[in-house]
């Protein structure tokens, strides 16, 4: 991409994005007409701006799903161009479709040979998307070459990490991410994600303590309003508490920054996270706002559709649950399980619904349905530590 062509303009705009934030939303629809009117003053019109100005218009139009498929096009005739691959993946990966990651990123591969100053990042591309699918081995075998060809390939180095949580491998785990700090210490907030990872291993190996003090000086070291950090944090925090871990006052500071995002309605993974850290500092009005927003009508677009159809009984089913209304609480989440990768995010991340549902089943007393999840859930992962005391608590009663 020529530094001021119109598809660098789009790629900024794309980026903008990606940070799903209200604000960033209108700046996008700004780039966007900047890249309209650029592509259009053009002597010349390259049809590879047209195509990256399109994938912005789709995407910011509420059409992902069809973003994504220009990014495949634009692959099919310019088989090496990583912008384009690494954008399509991260699109289906905010809308869930892990099918199509994984079947952009094989068909992409190909075109990056080992001398390819990107190859590395298309194998940790091809890694997570594998993983994502659950294809562990073949993920396992994709991450070592990303990391061998691209030692700092945070993303690779995380497709592996994913493969130690949902195998149930935490000493590896741990091994793999002291191992390699060089491959995500420089990345931005994303390092942040690597450390969130580092603390469910220590959870998994059931030193709580050094989870939370992970929480303190890595996953939250820094506070900002990022709603992928704050995903990070809500979601260690939810799951230390459902070990019965007293995590004192720290849920303020992330209720603090939800509240002021809670009317963002940009990804509605994020706005389930924004809620469950104001039911948890114990912000209702704000929280009921946030509910009742998910509940009403979907705009119609591909985003509305999915914070209608299952962000509105996954988010009355956190509220009822927070509020110890567990019966409540398992109908709504179990209505929400069936479409819950929709909401975009990994396994692992959308993993702590599932334990929060789990647990409102046992705590309603419904330990049969109880143990149909905890079968359901060992499907896609191993039996972990999670699996084994919840299966055990139901160990003998029939209800």
């Amino acid at each position: 991409m020529a530094p001021h062509s119109p598809a660098m303009a789009a790629a900024s705009g794309l980026m903008l994005m990606l940070s799903g934030r209200r604000e960033a939303m209108t700046e996008a629809a700004a780039t966007l007409r900047a890249a309209e009117r650029a592509l259009g003053l053009a002597a010349s019109p390259s049809d590879h701006d047209a195509a990256f100005v399109r994938v912005l218009a789709l995407w910011r139009g509420g059409r992902p799903s069809a973003a994504a498929a220009v990014c495949d096009a634009i692959l099919e005739r310019w088989p090496a161009d990583a912008m384009a691959l690494k954008i399509g993946q991260a699109i289906r990966f905010i809308a869930g479709d892990t099918a199509g990651m994984l079947r952009s990123a094989a068909a992409a591969a190909p075109g990056f040979a080992d001398d390819h100053p990107h190859a590395g990042y298309v194998h940790g591309c091809h890694a997570f998307a594998l993983e994502e699918t659950l294809h562990f081995d073949e993920a396992v075998t994709a991450g070592q070459s990303a990391l061998r060809l691209a030692a700092d390939d945070a993303w690779g180095l995380h497709a592996l990490a994913h493969v130690h949580e949902m195998t149930g491998t935490p000493h590896e785990g741990r091994a793999l991410i002291a191992a390699h700090p060089g491959a995500y210490a420089g990345c931005s907030t994303f390092r942040h994600h690597v450390d969130w990872h580092a603390a469910l291993f220590e959870m998994e190996l059931g030193d709580l303590d050094a989870a939370l003090a992970l929480y303190d000086t890595a996953v939250r070291a820094e506070p900002t309003d990022d709603y992928r950090d704050i995903a990070n944090a809500v979601s260690l925090l939810a799951r230390l508490e459902g070990e019965g871990v007293d995590v004192g006052g720290r849920w303020e500071e992330l209720a603090d920054l939800s509240e002021k995002r809670a009317a963002d309605a940009c990804l509605t993974f994020a706005d389930l996270h924004y809620l469950m850290a104001l039911l948890a500092a114990g912000r209702d009005a704000a929280a009921d706002a946030m509910v009742d927003r998910l509940a009403a009508k979907s705009d119609g677009t591909e985003t509305g559709d999915v914070a209608h159809q299952v962000g509105s009984p996954a988010a009355a089913g956190l509220a009822a649950f927070r509020r110890g209304r567990f019966g409540a609480a398992v109908e709504a989440l179990t209505m929400a399980q069936a479409g819950l990768s929709t909401i975009g995010g990994s396994h692992a991340q959308r993993d702590v619904f599932v334990r929060i549902t789990i647990d409102a089943a046992m705590k309603a007393g419904h330990m049969r349905l109880a143990r149909r999840l905890i079968r359901e859930r060992g499907t896609t992962r191993g039996m972990d530590s999670f699996a084994i005391t919840r299966l055990a608590k139901c160990s003998g009663v029939t209800a």
